[in-house]
C-alpha cells in the first residue's frame, strides 16, 4: 500500500483531500468559532469544491493546501500549508502559507509544528526563495503562529477581497525569506 502522506511531522500527516474528509471538513467550516476569522461560514457545497480546488493546486504546482491528519489518532483535524496568491497586491503573486484546524485541536502546538514543517518543505524542497502570511489584524493566536515559525511582521495591508467596510478587510503581513 502506498503512503498516503507527501510528508510528516512529529505529530501530523499531509495529503491530498478525500471524499470521506467532506463530513468533518464540512462542520469545521460551518462553525462560526472556526471561522470568525473569515468571511462567512461555509456550506457543505462550498466546502466540497473548496476540497477540489485545494486538491487542483496540489496537482497543478506539486504543493498546497494539504489535509492534515493527526497520526496518533488517526483523525483528519483541518488543513495546513501553501498556495500561490494572486490577488491585487504590493506583495503578490507569492506563495502564502495558512491553516485552518478544528477548535478541538487548538492550543495544542499543532497549527505551529504543522505550518514549521510545511515551510520548511517550501524553501527546501520546493526551493522557494520566501513564503508570505497574512490574516486580519484581530487574529492573535494565528499571528503568534507566523511569529514561533520565525517569520516577520512586514506590515499591514486591506485585503482587496473584502469590501472597504468589512470588519475583517485590514490584515497583518508576515514573510519570512531564505
Amino acid at each position: 500500500m502506498n503512503d498516503p502522506y507527501f510528508f510528516t511531522s512529529n505529530r501530523l500527516g499531509f495529503r491530498k483531500f478525500k471524499d470521506t474528509d467532506l463530513e468533518f471538513f464540512y462542520s469545521l467550516n460551518s462553525d462560526p468559532e472556526v471561522m470568525k476569522h473569515f468571511p462567512s461560514v461555509l456550506d457543505k457545497e462550498q466546502t466540497l469544491s473548496l476540497m477540489k480546488r485545494f486538491n487542483d493546486h496540489i496537482d497543478e504546482h506539486g504543493f498546497g493546501f494539504y489535509a492534515v491528519d493527526l497520526l496518533s489518532e488517526n483523525a483528519f483535524i483541518g488543513f495546513i500549508g501553501l498556495k500561490r496568491t494572486n490577488f491585487e497586491a504590493d506583495f503578490t503573486p507569492c506563495v502564502e502559507i495558512g491553516w485552518r484546524l478544528d477548535k478541538k485541536y487548538w492550543n495544542r502546538g499543532l497549527a505551529t509544528e504543522g505550518s514549521a514543517r510545511c515551510l520548511d518543505y517550501a524553501l527546501s524542497h520546493l526551493n522557494l526563495n520566501e513564503v508570505y502570511s497574512f490574516t486580519s489584524l484581530n487574529n492573535k493566536a494565528s499571528e503568534r503562529v507566523m511569529q514561533k515559525i520565525g517569520m516577520k511582521k512586514i506590515g499591514e495591508f486591506d485585503h482587496p477581497l473584502l469590501e472597504d467596510n468589512h470588519p475583517l478587510k485590514a490584515h497583518c503581513l508576515y514573510r519570512i525569506s531564505k
